[in-house]
C-alpha cells in the first residue's frame, strides 16, 4: 500500500516536472504577446479607436468571468461541485476568448490614450496599474489551478485558489471598468 502512494506521489511530481514549466511558458508567450501588441508595434489602423465593437465585447466577456467566478465560488461552498467545476471551466474559457479578442483588437488599434482629465486620471491609472499586473499574474495562477483541479489534487488546488479567485475577479470587474472608464465616460478623440 505504501509503494502505490509513493510512486502516486512521484508520478505527481514526475507530472509537475513537465507541466509547470509549460505554464511558465505558456504564460511568458502570453505576457510577451500582450507587451509587443500594445508597445512594440505600430497600430494598423493608427487613431481609428472606434475600429470595431471589440472594446463592448471584451467588457461582456470580463463580466462574464466575475459572474461566473463567483457563481462557482458559491457552489463550491455549497459543496455543488459539479455546479463549480461548470463554471469555473466556462469562466476560464470566457477568459480565453476575452484574451484573443482582446489581442485582435490591440493588433489593430495599438494603445488606446486615455482622455480624461483631472481628478479621474490618477483615478484610472491606478485602476489600469493594478488591473495590468495583476492580469499577468493570472495567466500562471489560473493554469496552475486549473491544472492541480484536473489532476484531482485538491488539497493543492484550494491552497492556491485562495490566491487565484480574488486576483482573477479583481481583474475581471476592474476590466470593466476601465471599459467604462476609456470607451464611455471619456470616449477617444
Amino acid at each position: 500500500m505504501r509503494l502505490n502512494c509513493r510512486m502516486s506521489g512521484g508520478g505527481n511530481r514526475m507530472k509537475d516536472r513537465l507541466v509547470l514549466p509549460g505554464i511558465g511558458l505558456v504564460s511568458l508567450v502570453v505576457l510577451l504577446g500582450v507587451t509587443f501588441i500594445l508597445l512594440g508595434r505600430h497600430a494598423q489602423v493608427e487613431g481609428d479607436y472606434a475600429f470595431s465593437s471589440l472594446p463592448a465585447v471584451n467588457a461582456f466577456l470580463n463580466g462574464t468571468s466575475a459572474i461566473l467566478l463567483t457563481i462557482g465560488y458559491l457552489c463550491i461552498r455549497r459543496k455543488r461541485v459539479m455546479g463549480h467545476k461548470i463554471c469555473m471551466g466556462t469562466a476560464f474559457g470566457v477568459s480565453c476568448l476575452f484574451l484573443v479578442s482582446y489581442l485582435i483588437h490591440h493588433y489593430h488599434v495599438g494603445s488606446v490614450p486615455f482622455s480624461g482629465q483631472g481628478w479621474i486620471r490618477p483615478v484610472y491609472f491606478t485602476v489600469l496599474i493594478s488591473h495590468i499586473c495583476l492580469a499577468a499574474l493570472v495567466v500562471p495562477l489560473a493554469l496552475t489551478t486549473m491544472y492541480r483541479a484536473v489532476s484531482e489534487r485538491f488539497d493543492q488546488h484550494v491552497r492556491i485558489a485562495r490566491w487565484t479567485l480574488p486576483i482573477w475577479l479583481y481583474v475581471s470587474v476592474t476590466g470593466v471598468l476601465v471599459y467604462v472608464m476609456l470607451y464611455q465616460l471619456y470616449r477617444p478623440q
